[in-house]
């Protein structure tokens, strides 16, 4: 071809390239049309200030390729307007404090309570309202609700399970309740057990066993029942302030008490038996009670009447015996008149029933 040089004829190959290098494959001139040899892996310098400079020009470039501008800003090939150099710095600034504003300011709403953590252990305790706290993941906000009253429910009042327990006096109840808690320290609540609701849970279902292992069955099932759990409401704070649990117990409600089901036909018969004895030992208390209302006004009568004798006794002494006989003779048929020249017997009675029997017996003879 007409850039190659002939060979000299040393065999030294002085074949050379239009851009002036050699044929012998030495590298002592440029051998491309841009003035700098190629160059491999094995020729790049390794390190270097050079090297990071370069990368961050090429880096930039690659950013404002993405807007589809050239070098110059004033367009490119395709016709798209070149990426505007934009403060990228600031903007990556800004937006470090967005985050750490959002992640700053947080808000307790009304009967909540909000427990801050540093570097997780506890901080403080903060009541509703708009609060400040340190960036996450310095600080660390978890929200309870503090005022909700909360209700536990063991056993069922449906009867579909039976919560057996065993009475003082030997017998066998089953029994459904229900405890309602809420919180009282917040801070206690979250860090001193592990499971609250169970931890409550356990800890009425000691109390009422204890309860009922030292009550009758009559009692149990009974009048007592109210005495029974409120006795169960205090055992109950006590352990969980042992505890530690933040917790208050508001109240424990008794739902059922019933024998088991298997005995519970042959219960109602001994129920309905106590039940009419109770009515009988009602029913002898009010004639008891009726019967002692009637001597104690008798005798009043007779306070009375004494008395009146202590003034006038003949008088007295007359009237009393008139009443007396009065009472005694008013269901006999015989008049009794006391008084001079008058007949002591007029068995008048005895006239009228012989005339009504003659008017019969003519009424008979006219027919």
């Amino acid at each position: 071809m007409p850039w190659q040089s002939k060979d000299d004829g040393d065999g030294a190959g002085g074949g050379k390239s239009p851009w002036g290098g050699g044929g012998d494959g030495s590298r002592s001139g440029p051998r491309n049309p841009w003035g700098e040899p190629p160059r491999g892996p094995e020729d790049r310098p390794k390190g270097g200030p050079a090297d990071f400079d370069d990368f961050i020009r090429r880096s930039q470039e690659r950013l404002r390729g993405l807007g589809g501008g050239g070098n110059n800003g004033g367009g490119s090939s395709s016709g798209r307007p070149a990426l505007p150099n934009l403060p990228w710095g600031l903007i990556a600034g800004g937006l470090v404090l967005a985050a750490l504003a959002l992640t700053s300011a947080y808000r307790v709403d009304a009967g909540e309570r909000a427990v801050v953590t540093r570097f997780g252990q506890f901080h403080q305790t903060v009541g509703p309202g708009f609060h400040l706290k340190l960036p996450t993941p310095i600080d660390g906000v978890t929200k309870v609700r503090f005022e909700d009253i909360r209700t536990t429910l063991i056993g069922t009042a449906e009867g579909d399970s039976e919560n057996l327990m065993i009475t003082g006096d030997g017998n066998v109840i089953t029994i459904a309740y229900a405890v309602r808690w809420r919180l009282k320290n917040a801070e206690q609540y979250l860090f001193q057990v592990a499971d609250q609701d169970g931890t409550v849970r356990d800890a009425t279902e000691s109390a009422m066993r204890e309860m009922i292992a030292r009550a009758t069955l009559n009692n149990a099932i009974g009048p007592e029942r109210a005495a029974i759990a409120e006795q169960v409401r205090e055992r109950v704070q006590e352990i969980l302030d042992s505890y530690g649990a933040g917790v208050l117990v508001q109240g424990v409600d008794i739902n059922r008490a019933d024998p088991p089901t298997a005995v519970d036909e042959a219960f109602k018969d001994v129920s309905a038996a106590q039940q009419d004895a109770q009515q009988f030992l009602n029913q002898a208390r009010a004639y008891a009670e009726q019967v002692s209302a009637q001597a104690a006004g008798a005798t009043a009568a007779f306070d009375k009447v004494y008395e009146e004798y202590r003034l006038a006794p003949v008088v007295t002494r007359k009237r009393m015996y008139l009443e007396t006989m009065e009472e005694v003779l008013g269901k006999v048929d015989k008049t009794v008149i006391d008084g001079p020249n008058v007949q002591t017997y007029l068995p008048l009675p005895e006239v009228q029933r012989r005339a009504q029997a003659n008017a019969r017996a003519a009424e008979e003879t006219r027919r």
